[in-house]
């Protein structure tokens, strides 16, 4: 199942993280939320396999460490989410569809 198109309708934002709104619920380690808003990557969704990492030609993404997730014990944190230049090649890679590009 991919990320939520309607988060942001459904969610509430609970924090902020890397300079990034975070959408809960988040219960920490089993639930993470999405994090960002014009790059958003549901992290309960995200299997790291790095697909967005090396596709994204701005280098919107970086690793963060999530130990105790179900998934996977890291994610691909959209930190510099601003430099988004909307390509969508993130999107497009993700075998997860946990990624979702607002503008």
């Amino acid at each position: 199942m991919p990320i939520d198109p309607d988060f942001q309708s459904k969610r509430t934002v609970i924090g902020k993280h890397n300079d990034h709104d975070v959408w809960g619920p988040v219960e920490s380690p089993k639930k993470l939320g999405i994090h960002g808003k014009i790059v958003a990557v549901d992290f309960d969704l995200c299997n790291a396999d790095g697909a967005c990492i090396d596709a994204c030609p701005v280098s919107v993404f970086q690793w963060i460490d999530t130990p105790g997730h179900p998934t996977s014990e890291k994610k691909s944190d959209p930190v510099l989410e601003k430099d988004c230049i909307f390509c969508r090649a993130c999107e497009a890679v993700c075998p997860e569809e946990a990624i979702k590009i607002t503008e």
